[in-house]
């Protein structure tokens, strides 16, 4: 079961309690799934209960027991339990990461994009972020290069997320394109529409001469209102540079995928007993991240993200082909898609922040 079809299931069973009379309210459009908090368990968790608590005139642990009851024995559904005041975490069944393996190369770079197919929502994020009504998005920033890269980035974000963007600046140079990449849409005062202005701390150096890749990454690692280092540690090929670590994951799963290929087997999603939790939950969190950096203006929230999926995977990764004269299994077979799948979210990231993301590293 899939994030998406997870959320159709919770909303399945609000539907199924009002039905017959154990809650009175309204069906939300959507029920949002999540990897569980602190102090939470199993794969995914809900606030579901606490959202309908005060329409239902009951308090929310009373409202997660009534839908727990109605999850419990649904097919794919493991367990459910309730922790804190009302929030309902759901264990799968076994094929649970299979099924996000597929999902995620089914959708390749795109997963996790609003008009991705069965993309899921995202917890801290407005509904439809930033106009149902197709209305434009005005972005505005200063003329500093790093407010420039992070609207530029922002803009990328938002429309993987279905908006419609526009970036104006108060003054371009046009180097930063050939050099970065940036673009604005029109340049000189804001516009008469109240745009969002896009002010983060100003670089202290000049970060053109770090090339194009991490020039980007100390431009966008950090919060906005944090101070970018500009220094030669971005071009490290090293553990201790954050952005090596995460194209060296990505380059080396797109490695497994060559030495497979030369040991006659291809990946096939499928149970993987051995699976890091930690890796797992970090690539179903992908479309909660995506949705969140584009309802807050922040980019650092998917630079980061991807330095946890790295984080994650490179330990997993040693572990995938067969040793020795050992033959190729259908455990290779499903580890590898895992891997693929961490190399996809990690290539679908580094693209959103307008970095490269080489097969060869």
């Amino acid at each position: 079961m899939t994030p998406a079809e997870l959320s159709s299931t919770v909303l399945h069973a609000v539907r199924r309690a009002v039905d017959a009379g154990e809650l009175d309210v309204t069906v939300p459009a959507r029920a949002v799934v999540a990897t569980p908090g602190p102090g939470g368990c199993g794969d995914y968790a809900t606030n579901i209960a606490l959202q309908l608590a005060r329409p239902a005139g009951q308090p929310p642990y009373r409202v997660a027991e009534v839908l727990r009851s109605y999850l419990v024995g649904v097919d794919g559904v493991a367990d459910v339990v309730l922790t804190g005041p009302g929030f309902l975490n759901i264990s799968l069944g076994g094929a649970a990461p299979a099924a996000l393996v597929e999902e995620i190369l089914s959708a390749g770079t795109r997963y996790g994009h609003a008009d991705a197919p069965d993309a899921p929502d995202a917890p801290d994020a407005p509904d439809a972020p930033d106009a149902p009504d197709n209305s434009v998005v005005r972005l505005h920033c200063p003329h500093d290069l790093r407010a420039v890269v992070v609207a530029d980035a922002v803009a990328r974000v938002l429309r993987c997320q279905g908006a419609l963007v526009r970036v104006t600046a108060e003054g371009f140079d046009r180097e930063w394109t050939a050099a970065l990449g940036v673009r604005v849409d029109g340049v000189g005062p804001a516009p008469v529409s109240p745009p969002v202005t896009v002010r983060p701390v100003p670089a202290p150096a000049d970060p053109l001469p770090l090339g194009r890749d991490a020039a980007r990454w100390a431009l966008l690692h950090p919060a906005a209102h944090d101070r970018p280092r500009i220094g030669d540690e971005h071009l490290a090929q090293r553990e201790g540079n954050p952005l090596f670590r995460v194209r060296y994951a990505h380059a080396r799963s797109r490695a497994l995928t060559r030495n497979a290929a030369d040991l006659g087997f291809a990946a096939a999603p499928g149970p993987v007993p051995d699976a890091p939790q930690e890796l797992l939950a970090a690539l179903g969190d992908h479309p909660r991240v995506l949705a969140a950096a584009a309802a807050h203006r922040a980019p650092d929230r998917i630079a980061r993200h991807l330095v946890a999926v790295a984080d994650a995977a490179l330990p997993f990764l040693p572990a995938v082909l067969p040793r020795g004269g050992e033959k190729p299994s259908a455990a290779h077979r499903a580890r590898l898609a895992l891997a693929e799948a961490a190399g996809t979210v990690l290539a679908g990231g580094l693209t959103l922040l307008g970095i490269d993301a080489p097969d060869h590293l």
